[in-house]
Formats: C-alpha cells, sequence, structure tokens
C-alpha cells in the first residue's frame, strides 16, 4: 500500500531511520494492553476487553528471524499467528476495525511506518505504542551489518533522542491537533483491494482517517482510460 500521514508542523514525531517495536489493538484495549508486557500477559489482557477466547484470537506478526521467540509464545497461549511478508501499517491499522479478523499486532518493525500507524490508529480510538531499536542483535537485519548498539546510540543522541528507550504512546507519535491518514492498495490486503487494470480503466481502493471530522472513508474509484468504450461498474 501507499500511505501518508499529514498534520501541522511538529504534530507527528521525526522518527529517525530506526526499528520500532510495536504493539497495536484495538480500542477497547486502549491504555490496558502494554508493550512493556509480555506477550501472554497482553494476549489474556485482549481476551477480557475483547471478549473474544485467546484460541479465537488473531496475532499479527511480520516473518522475520528476530520474531522467533515472540511467535513460539504466541503460540504458547493459544492463539492464532497470522505472520505477514511486510505491511505492518495495514496490519496495525486493521487493529482498530472490528470484523478485520485482526486483534493485536506485535512485533518489530520499520520506525517511520510506526508513526504512520499511530496516526491512523490515533483518529480511530484504538491503541498504539511504540519504543525504538537500537540493538542491531535484537533488529537482527542484514542492513545493520556491520553496526553496533554503541555506535546507533551515538546516532540517536546526534538525532536529539535524549531517551532512546522510552516508550511512546500513539498521542506523542502523532501529537498534532489535527492528524489525518491517507492509504491506497497496490496489492490486495487486509483493508483494501490492489490496483486492478481493466481494459477501460483503472480501479483503485483507498481510506482516508481524519481527527478532523473523526471519520474514516473507504473509497473506491474507477480512473477512465481516454476513449473508454465500456467502463463496468464490478
Amino acid at each position: 500500500m501507499a500511505v501518508l500521514a499529514a498534520s501541522e508542523t511538529g504534530g507527528l514525531f521525526n522518527a529517525p531511520d530506526f526499528y520500532m517495536k510495536k504493539l497495536a489493538a484495538p480500542p477497547a484495549a486502549k491504555g490496558k494492553v502494554d508493550i512493556r508486557k509480555s506477550a501472554t500477559e497482553n494476549i489474556n489482557i485482549l481476551s477480557e476487553c475483547l471478549g473474544i477466547a485467546v484460541s479465537d484470537l488473531v496475532i499479527v506478526v511480520m516473518d522475520r528471524s528476530r520474531h522467533k521467540d515472540l511467535i513460539a509464545e504466541i503460540r504458547t497461549t493459544g492463539a492464532r499467528v497470522q505472520p505477514i511478508s511486510d505491511g505492518d501499517v495495514q496490519a496495525a491499522i486493521a487493529c482498530g476495525f472490528a470484523g478485520t479478523g485482526t486483534h493485536c499486532l506485535m512485533g518489530i518493525g520499520a520506525a517511520p511506518e510506526g508513526v504512520i500507524s499511530a496516526a491512523a490508529l490515533r483518529a480511530l480510538g484504538g491503541h498504539f505504542q511504540g519504543q525504538l531499536v537500537y540493538d542491531p542483535a535484537v533488529a537482527m537485519t542484514k542492513e545493520w551489518e556491520g553496526l553496533t548498539r554503541e555506535g546507533n546510540l551515538a546516532r540517536l543522541a546526534e538525532m536529539g533522542i535524549a531517551d532512546p528507550d522510552k516508550v511512546y504512546e500513539a498521542n506523542e507519535l502523532a501529537s498534532g491537533e489535527n492528524v489525518v491518514f491517507a492509504g491506497s492498495g497496490i496489492t490486495d490486503g487486509l483493508l483494501f483491494n490492489g490496483v486492478k487494470f481493466e481494459r477501460d480503466c483503472v480501479r483503485t481502493s483507498s481510506l482516508v482517517i481524519s481527527t478532523l471530522d473523526d471519520s474514516a472513508r473507504f473509497t473506491d474509484t474507477v480512473h477512465i482510460k481516454p476513449g473508454a468504450q465500456s467502463i463496468a461498474l464490478r
């Protein structure tokens, strides 16, 4: 999906090019689950808040080697794991809507995408927390080969991050008075369809979430090609 978040100047956290531990959950669990708690504790809290058996909960986790232990713990609770190859923004936002079959996002992903997810979930009234990851041994990514924990901490200090272990709430990552999220599907996903190429038109599916009027708008758009002769309704 193609995404953006917008706010007035200073209204979005200037996330460094780092990784972030994330926890996203539905509005009913806002302020009750906590990124500092274990996956087991949060799953039990989710079950109670949502009135859903643990065995019916679906926890989305990026399919990465760094999540091996997390996935094992989730499965031990009896909850179901939905691994994804990418796209944790869409997975996080799906937690804000009932009926998506997604109840929680856990794990580590890119920090800038965490800010975008926080903006959407703040507007939806959902739960989002993020904590920067600076230890290459935790991130377990080829991008950080040759980097050190100490070097990353020094980089964060240069960026003005005084507390690298701070847990950020959604209203800190997206603190502006007015916050807007917009996204369009490139490939089919949890919330909307990807781009569909037809003979005389191209179809796109988008979502705009805004604190301006407390709304979430799903739109399907038909982009008509020049000289179109037949535009299908579906």
